[in-house]
């Protein structure tokens, strides 16, 4: 059996630490060790509390030993740098971040420790979130274990760095637009994307659109984790339908013949990189051979329909971050806020009713014209490092292209709501994760589960590294 460490899926971790193969204490400082070695290549991880840690690790153990049990005890997990959690700081990757510590965690933060998860550590972030790619002026720049020239995307890119990379074993991350399946795709990581309503917030961001989850190895870790975070909610305005059966049973469950439809090429004309529809029709083909049916089709992904009211809703998601500095935010930030100042409310509500019937439209396709859409996670392969940061402080006002390239794909998904996973089965020619998303209809995160482990079973790539 291979060593069990900071390398490993979580649910084996878990496992092993349940039988006593190792201690909490020993896999954090496993953790804490590659921290220290990798990081100063790759800037992942901005903020660190390792004593605080280490009692925390000392505790499962003893829960351990106590036969206590919980999902992740003892498991170590950082926390991605825009979510508050009780008595640590939160930035939001902003040099105008609040000072002092939080007071109240978000739910998924409770939920995450509940699950036994140690909390270490907070990982880098653009500011905000608001662009594709872990680069901010406070912290720097955050680079892709895969190749360090490279960005590991974002805005969870720090979090996906730190788990490519072998620091953590898992990693919090959220997705308003892509922030979990774009540094999954650049990463070589799997980045599953739950239903709008599943996993509880304090309060809804974006109208629902962003989600909480992790960045994970293996489909499995993705799916016990889900359990672990998910709703329902009795305080929640919103709330997905329960599933028919705990997430941790899909992986392994049977699929059956589902109809797939390919979508290798971005819409608008937006250039897609060869290697990302490659790994799209790679994808498409075993499929086939599994059993199920593909069918090009196209699907409005990105639309000038949809941009510009998705664009009032992120302006308009600035007022969820509290106790900021605004006038020492970077350029795109203060064009950003000074636009959502300016948006009147009847704008708002009409972006948010425009986005909903555009969903309510396309939405219908899944069931009737196909049951699963199949496209590359993103236009591009990973963007040079720092590249994104330095074309949006060029222009604040303007799109960079290689965002807009980067969600062509996935913003869809937080739109409509839909659940929506990458996959890590294909790598460049280069050597590059190229990631593949499959977005199921409408609270079918199930099934996509099922179907997202099929395809793992079919094409492994837990046991592929980053060359660092």
């Amino acid at each position: 059996m291979a060593t069990l460490g900071p390398s490993s899926p979580a649910c084996e971790l878990a496992d092993g630490l349940r039988r006593r193969e190792l201690s909490s204490v020993e896999l954090l400082d496993a953790c804490i060790a590659a921290v220290d070695a990798l990081d100063p290549q790759l800037n992942a991880v901005i903020w660190r509390n390792d004593e605080d840690a280490r009692a925390a690790a000392a505790e499962a153990d003893r829960r351990l030993a106590a036969g206590e049990s919980a999902p992740f005890l003892g498991v170590p997990l950082p926390i991605k740098d825009l979510t508050p959690v009780a008595g640590w700081p939160v930035s939001y990757g902003s040099r105008g971040g609040p000072p002092g510590v939080s007071e109240e965690s978000e739910l998924v933060v409770d939920a995450l420790e509940r699950a036994g998860f140690v909390l270490c550590g907070r990982t880098n972030t653009p500011e905000f979130g608001v662009i594709t790619a872990a680069e901010n002026l406070r912290y720097g720049i955050s680079r892709n274990p895969w190749d360090t020239n490279r960005s590991p995307g974002g805005s969870s890119g720090g979090a996906a760095a730190a788990v490519a990379a072998g620091m953590f074993p898992i990693a919090h991350a959220n997705d308003g637009g892509g922030s979990i399946r774009i540094p999954a795709s650049y990463c070589g990581l799997v980045g599953f994307k739950p239903s709008r309503g599943r996993v509880p917030r304090l309060a809804q961001s974006w109208l629902g659109a962003v989600v909480e989850g992790v960045v994970a190895r293996t489909v499995a870790d993705s799916a016990v984790v889900l359990d672990a975070i998910a709703g329902p909610d009795p305080l929640a305005w919103y709330n997905a339908p329960a599933p028919a059966r705990p997430f941790a049973q899909e992986p392994g469950a049977p699929v059956g013949a589902l109809r797939i439809g390919l979508m290798a090429q971005a819409p608008l004309g937006i250039p897609t990189d060869e290697a990302c529809t490659a790994g799209a029709r790679a994808a498409a083909a075993a499929l086939e051979e599994l059993g199920h049916g593909v069918e090009e089709v196209e699907v409005p992904t990105i639309s000038e329909e949809l941009v510009p009211s998705f664009i009032a809703l992120t302006q308009g998601g600035l007022a969820d971050y509290e106790g900021v500095d605004w006038s020492a935010v970077e350029p795109h930030i203060a064009h950003q806020r000074k636009s959502s100042s300016e948006l009147g409310a009847y704008d708002y509500v009409l972006a948010a009713r425009t986005l909903e019937l555009l969903s309510r439209r396309e939405v219908a396709r899944w069931g009737r014209d196909f049951d699963v859409l199949l496209t590359p996670t993103s236009a591009i392969l990973p963007p040079v490092a720092g590249a994104i940061l330095e074309a949006q402080h060029a222009a604040p006002d303007q799109p960079v292209l290689d965002v807009v390239a980067s969600v062509s794909f996935t913003a869809f998904g937080n739109v409509t709501g839909l659940p929506a996973v990458s996959l890590p089965l294909h790598w460049s020619d280069g050597g590059l994760p190229v990631g593949v998303q499959l977005v199921a209809g409408p609270w079918q995160d199930g099934p996509l589960l099922a179907l997202a482990a099929q395809l793992e079973q079919a094409r492994p790539w837990a046991e592929r590294r980053p060359p660092l």
